[in-house]
């Protein structure tokens, strides 16, 4: 039987899980399963990186479930010190608020908060308000200091100092799963992998007040083929915010990513069947593989900004294409024999072989800061290779360097 949970899961979602077994027997038998997922309102708009539990919560709704996007308004009062070696800096209540809201809006563009079963709540409602006695009575007294010390988000700033007010984070988060518990039935709790220590003490808390058993999973923190976090540009964040970052850069994000992380990345930021995305993969070794870029970057556009501004990026993108093959016809022109790279040559050997740079170790700089491009695709590895498949049908490759420089190289 097909779950959302083993959608979820085939589609690369789930990184931990507190009970697999058990998790999928539970959205095998209800149908109306409560779960939730925390974001902490730190900027005024939501990023790339939130949109991995924003789809995970769509495809959960669309299969009938009740999904909750919870906004830390309180607990971003204190910082998560997760990930941090610094304490954060504080944010007034004001600005948090401004930022709840915001992030508020943007999150019912993508579920249906106001006809159907999904909601959007916010930590703040309870947890401004706490009597800080009655608190460390009921959930404080369940709590071991050196189990928390042993979390890895509190060991590494132990060593650089760890304020109280952080080490009351954990707490609070834990607080949340069991307040939707109680409020909601909230019995399913997702979120990042570096999440998973406070998420697991969020598990415990709910089985030591309530005697109940709840469960948990995490996303995983992508990363792309190179290592590299996804999410970062030249100019800083990808934000979902069309004022902040355009939908045709949201687009070209997507459009440029590595050849090893597209089909990995169709089935996480979009919607299209896995079948669909297998059938795919027999571009992965041709020039097709752009065409798996390019219905990944309007799938995920089309999700986020919209049909009407995914189709005006792709067409913008496509004649930003055309324009630089015409610009090609007015630059300097190589000619590659076909065994050159018909078993593929490395691309800085290749560029210092044509005399485009003086020597391979020149190339490969250029490659490694970033700036050298094929058929308009950033090249992300010094020993990026290239062979036939990168030549189109008139025998043509298209090499930039920076944002002015262009080479054409002719198959003879």
């Amino acid at each position: 039987m097909t779950t959302v949970f083993t959608k979820l899961k085939d589609r690369g979602f789930i990184e931990s899980i507190t009970n697999e077994e058990k998790v999928a027997e539970i959205f095998k038998k209800k149908d109306d399963i409560v779960c939730y997922t925390g974001f902490d309102p730190t900027g005024d708009s939501l990023h790339i990186g939130h949109l991995i539990p924003i789809i995970a919560l769509k495809h959960i709704e669309k299969a009938g479930h009740a999904p909750i996007a919870l906004l830390g308004g309180g607990t971003a009062m204190i910082g998560d010190p997760s990930g941090k070696t610094e304490m954060r800096k504080m944010i007034s209540k004001e600005t948090i608020r401004e930022y709840s809201q915001k992030m508020a809006n943007q999150i019912k563009d993508f579920l249906n908060v106001d006809d159907g079963k999904s909601k959007i709540m916010n930590n703040a409602d309870w947890l401004e308000d706490l009597n800080y006695i009655d608190f460390l009575r009921e959930i404080g007294s369940k709590f071991s200091v050196n189990r928390m010390l042993s979390a890895e988000a509190y060991k590494i700033r132990l060593e650089r100092g760890l304020s109280f007010i952080e080490f009351n984070y954990q707490i609070l988060q834990a607080y949340d799963y069991l307040m939707l518990n109680r409020k909601e039935n909230c019995i399913m709790q997702m979120g990042g992998n570096d999440q998973w220590g406070n998420i697991l003490a969020g598990v415990d808390l709910v089985r030591r007040i309530k005697q109940k058993e709840v469960n948990a999973f995490t996303y995983p923190l992508l990363t792309t083929a190179s290592g590299k976090k996804m999410g970062k540009t030249e100019d800083g964040a990808v934000w979902l915010d069309p004022d902040k970052f355009s939908p045709y850069k949201f687009f070209q994000y997507f459009r440029n990513v590595e050849d090893e992380d597209v089909f990995k990345l169709l089935k996480i930021f979009t919607f299209l069947p896995l079948d669909e995305i297998e059938d795919m993969k027999k571009w992965k070794n041709s020039k097709k593989i752009n065409n798996a870029k390019e219905k990944l970057a309007y799938e995920a556009t089309k999700f986020v900004h919209g049909e009407e501004e995914a189709k005006k990026a792709l067409k913008s993108s496509k004649a930003v294409f055309e324009g630089n093959k015409k610009k090609a016809k007015s630059i300097p022109e190589f000619e590659v024999e076909k065994d050159e790279v018909k078993d593929s040559i490395r691309l800085r050997d290749l560029m210092a072989n044509k005399g485009i740079t003086d020597s391979k170790s020149e190339a490969k700089r250029l490659i490694k800061q970033g700036g050298v491009y094929v058929n308009d695709d950033r090249v992300e590895h010094f020993a990026h290779s290239v062979n036939l498949n990168d030549f189109d049908d008139d025998g043509i490759l298209m090499l930039r360097i920076g944002k002015k420089k262009y080479y054409k190289l002719i198959l003879k």
